[in-house]
């Protein structure tokens, strides 16, 4: 496992697990076997409606909480100074934690324009120490342009959509410039057709690796962080086994070949759903 240093000195492991669309009883075993296959990070949301499973999955795992970095974010329906905070205390009840590593915006919602607000709760939760950082997710330039302009803390991480399909170059060299990280999820593209595409295949071969492999792999060499997400014991432990080899330089080239601006979800500037 690699660790990267978030811009506030915070280490964050960069291979994470999701739990989007697990169900609440299903997260328990899942996270579980992903602690015990050797994951630390892991990556829920208020609506995704599993953070009491996640927590009693922390309490069962039977590694200190010290030793796990668990992200959480406020939903759309919840944001505005005073609702973030109050969001923010139900979610760590549901988790049966004291603090959480880092607290994420889910989406910007543009049309409601209450994202600053949002963003300035979770600075102060970062003051009073209940977040060890805190970050965005599906943030367009503009929406980054405007939290620099109006808040004090810079986002450690950007969480958005990217995989080999969309792979947001604009937006990572943007990334890069401010010091924040670029979160991948759905990295695999949720099993789409970027894991059949012959490019990937021919490299899984030559890698003697899955597709999933090849791909995760190529997220953690392109300074990526990634959460990938699965409940099946075997595929946990197959997205944790990328770090024993190592893409070329070409194998990496061909991958980024493959960019076409493909999305699964939505556009963040049309994402204003409440």
């Amino acid at each position: 496992m690699t660790d990267v240093r978030l811009n506030n000195g915070l280490k964050m492991p960069q291979l994470g697990f999701g739990v989007w669309q697990v169900e609440n009883e299903e997260a328990v075993p899942a996270v579980i076997h992903a602690v015990k296959t050797g994951y630390t990070a892991i990556d829920t949301a208020m609506i995704y409606k599993n953070e009491e499973g996640v927590g009693r999955a922390i309490k069962e795992c039977g590694v200190p909480r010290e030793d796990l970095f668990i992200t959480t974010k406020v939903w759309n329906a919840d944001q505005g100074y005073e609702q973030t905070l109050k969001a923010f205390d139900e979610s760590l009840e549901r988790l049966g934690l004291d603090y959480v590593d880092l607290y994420l915006i889910h989406w910007p919602t543009p049309e409601f324009d209450d994202y600053v607000d949002t963003y300035k709760a979770m600075e102060k939760l970062y003051h009073d120490r209940k977040v060890k950082a805190i970050g965005v997710c599906n943030f367009d330039i503009d929406h980054l342009e405007k939290l620099k302009k109006e808040c004090t803390i810079r986002p450690v991480v950007n969480q958005v959509e990217c995989h080999p399909f969309l792979q947001q170059r604009e937006l990572k060299n943007y990334l890069d410039q401010e010091d924040i990280y670029l979160e991948a999820w759905s990295p695999l593209m949720q099993g789409g057709d970027v894991l059949n595409h012959s490019t990937v295949t021919s490299l899984s071969e030559k890698h003697a690796k899955t597709p999933a492999q090849v791909i995760i792999r190529w997220h953690i060499q392109r300074g990526h962080i990634v959460i990938p997400k699965s409940v099946t014991p075997s595929r946990i432990e197959e997205n944790f086994d990328v770090f024993g080899f190592e893409l070329t330089d070409e194998d990496m080239l061909a991958i980024e070949a493959l960019d076409r601006g493909e999305r699964k979800g939505p556009e963040p500037k049309d994402m204003n759903v409440r």
